[in-house]
């Protein structure tokens, strides 16, 4: 049974002890995993513990100018050996399924979990959510604040550029309807700190490679729209991503190709990693729709406005339909 933490003073407290400290974090690492956990390091190193970030996958090129200068892999196997694990924490990760492979060695052994998202299942020792936040490098913004404000800490560049693509990451660069005025407020001072804002917002935005504008060309493409053209969706089998060269990590995104058609209110993207039935999905809403709710259908989950699931099907084509089929389209006219 998880016990939740009310405060960051409960938080800090769970955090201070000094220890070798594991920081795990979710699957396909997006921006405010990354950014959250390396910031969350560079925390812990502060409070006087050694601490280490670890994924299931590796982080996407896009992402590692983040972590880089900290680690060169974020992998299991990378961990050092002399470190003796003395604390496990878990950042943006809403249900042990989304650790990955790293369940099975981590899931009952978490101590604290950090995390923002709406809908999820909580299996740290202790727990700290905050759904309100737009994103977990929210929650871990204040909690640099609130150290730094009491000296325990020194903010550094370094934090505070993890930081503000965290917080970047999960908003669209603050164009979604998750960023509230204290998202702008924290994002403001982080900018005041000095980093170079347009060069983050350029690596996550727009410094597309190659194989990314074929995947975007190829998606494109495949695209279909439903319900007068309220729902879009985009397909992207296995076949077609062998045939183009591409990895999983050229694909992501592409949820934005729907989203952006206007007269969109749905946007789905669904990608086959492997041979097998197995399509991931993600789900964007521009209404009033809890898509969340729609990927729960599938054991899957998120915010009201942003989620995703697994779907396992004979074909693409079958994952498709059955996802549109299980949106209340009359609640779109």
């Amino acid at each position: 049974m998880s016990e939740l933490l009310n405060d960051l003073e409960e938080l800090a407290e769970e955090l201070s002890a000094p220890a070798d400290t594991l920081i795990l974090f979710h699957r396909n690492p997006d921006a405010d995993a990354v950014g959250s956990a390396f910031a969350l390091r560079r925390v812990m190193e502060e409070l006087g513990s050694r601490a280490f970030c670890v994924c299931s996958d590796e982080v996407p090129a896009h992402l590692r100018f983040l972590c880089e200068e900290q680690q060169q892999s974020v992998l299991n196997d990378a961990i050092p050996e002399d470190f003796s694990v003395g604390r496990i924490v878990s950042v943006d990760t809403a249900s042990v399924a989304q650790l990955g492979s790293l369940a099975e060695l981590y899931a009952d052994r978490v101590d604290v979990m950090i995390d923002h998202h709406e809908s999820g299942e909580p299996y740290g020792a202790r727990c700290y959510i905050r759904a309100g936040a737009a994103a977990t490098g929210e929650i871990i913004f204040d909690l640099v604040k609130k150290l730094a404000s009491e000296e325990r800490i020194e903010i550094d560049e370094e934090t505070c550029r993890a930081l503000y693509a965290a917080i970047s990451g999960d908003t669209g660069c603050f164009r979604y309807s998750n960023v509230t005025a204290k998202t702008h407020l924290r994002a403001a001072e982080l900018v005041a700190s000095g980093i170079d804002c347009a060069d983050i917002n350029h690596r996550l935005f727009e410094g597309w490679t190659m194989e990314q504008l074929r995947a975007r060309s190829a998606a494109i493409s495949n695209m279909e729209v439903f319900a007068d053209g309220r729902v879009g969706v985009v397909t992207f089998p296995y076949a077609l991503k062998a045939a183009l060269g591409l990895e999983d990590h050229h694909l992501d995104a592409l949820v934005d190709i729907p989203r952006s058609l206007l007269g969109v209110q749905i946007a789905i993207c669904i990608r086959q990693p492997a041979p097998e039935g197995k399509f991931r999905v993600s789900v964007r809403a521009s209404v009033d729709y809890n898509v969340a709710e729609l990927c729960a259908k599938f054991d899957g989950g998120g915010h009201a406005r942003a989620a995703g699931c697994t779907v396992f099907a004979s074909d693409i084509n079958e994952a498709m339909q059955r996802i549109v089929s299980a949106i209340d389209v009359s609640r779109l006219f």
